[in-house]
């Protein structure tokens, strides 16, 4: 399935750039250019493309102004291109798939592409269960049961590799199969890996869903923790048991979650 792109800069040779470093991707299909932000709103609403890629810096209406003047649709995928890097912080604040500097290396745009296609297919798959379970309930109710483990296996295999983590004033990206453990305290999760620890602004219901649920499972109301990353299991008093991790630190698996943990490490 074909990607629908727009493209967004004011700059007639920057738009031609992009567009030669697009062609390689054959699921691109790039269904306008736009010079201005005004026009760029227009015809994302009117077109309703799967991908922006949005300059920040233009005249008029920026990049952001664009982002909020269509938050009133359901948005595309947006990847931020431009020349300046102080811009990075506040463009995932929007919520960009991407931050790509100006000129667009082909290796980091293969990598964006990756990730633009991972939550498409995300979406996409969401949508096509929801409109064939309301279909199914209307012909057949009783075989809408079967559908939960189809919908389990088409999202296992399109969970998040890489984690935008804005922290300290700097984006880093953080390999998820580095991830040892992640603690929550309130809208803020710390993210531990062998050599660094991290704060991310989100709940732990949302940072779930980007996380396989194979590898990565919740073993404490405020814990989620990488099983590949666990070594030795430790029994506890009142049912509870210490997960111990390839650092040597040890975490705690409440009585609630330790029947979900057994299935993957005895």
């Amino acid at each position: 399935m074909s990607i629908r792109t727009i493209l967004v800069d004011d700059e007639k040779l920057a738009i031609q750039g992009l567009e030669l470093r697009l062609q390689p991707f054959d699921d691109i299909e790039i269904v306008a250019t736009c010079h201005n932000g005004r026009e760029a709103i227009r015809k994302i609403k009117t077109l309703k493309p799967d991908l922006v890629f949005l300059d920040i810096q233009m005249p008029g209406f920026d990049g952001f102004s664009v982002v909020q003047g269509v938050m009133d649709i359901d948005p595309p995928l947006f990847v931020f291109v431009t020349a300046y890097s102080e811009h990075a912080i506040k463009a995932f604040e929007a919520q960009a798939i991407d931050y790509l500097m100006k000129p667009v290396e082909p290796e980091r745009l293969a990598d964006t592409m990756d990730r633009v296609r991972n939550r498409l297919a995300d979406r996409r798959t969401s949508d096509e269960l929801e409109r064939l379970r309301t279909v199914i309930n209307e012909v057949a109710p009783n075989a809408a049961d079967n559908l939960g483990s189809i919908d389990e296996d088409m999202a296992s295999t399109r969970f998040e590799k890489l984690i935008n983590v804005k922290d300290r004033g700097q984006i880093f990206r953080v390999d998820v199969e580095s991830i040892e453990r992640i603690d929550a305290a309130g809208d803020y999760m710390c993210i531990y890996t062998a050599d660094n620890s991290l704060i991310l602004r989100e709940t732990m219901k949302d940072l779930e869903k980007r996380l396989d649920p194979r590898t990565f499972q919740r073993v404490h109301r405020s814990t989620i923790v990488n099983l590949d990353q666990v070594r030795q299991v430790k029994p506890h008093t009142n049912g509870e048991c210490f997960l111990v991790l390839e650092s040597g630190a040890q975490v705690k698996v409440s009585r609630s979650y330790r029947d979900v943990v057994a299935r993957f490490v005895h």
